[in-house]
């Protein structure tokens, strides 16, 4: 599972112009299954996404065709992590620790 922290680096008013395009880009990805959270930050200075995966490559090539990416007006911070506790509409993403 991957934390996507978006920060923008560019006003919001740019932000906001490209907001359908990456609406239709995040469904896209909900449609895949890779996405299965998102929103703003508050303050409103960036957004974060869930996504599972077990290929951080892949994750970041998605990341890369963000329409936000492709304009410059945010940054992407990706983290990986293995979810071993989660409530129960989430439990296909659990995983155990290896060892």
């Amino acid at each position: 599972m991957f934390v996507l922290e978006l920060t923008y680096t560019a006003p919001v008013e740019r932000v906001d112009e490209l907001m359908q395009d990456h609406v239709v880009w995040l469904d896209a990805q909900y449609a895949a299954g890779v996405f299965i959270a998102s929103g703003r930050k508050n303050p409103r200075d960036g957004g974060v996404i869930l996504a599972v995966g077990d290929d951080r490559a892949r994750i970041e090539e998605i990341v890369s065709k963000d329409p936000f990416s492709v304009r410059g007006v945010c940054t992407y911070r990706i983290t990986e992590f293995i979810a071993t506790k989660t409530a129960d509409e989430l439990a296909p993403y659990r995983r155990q620790l290896p060892g």
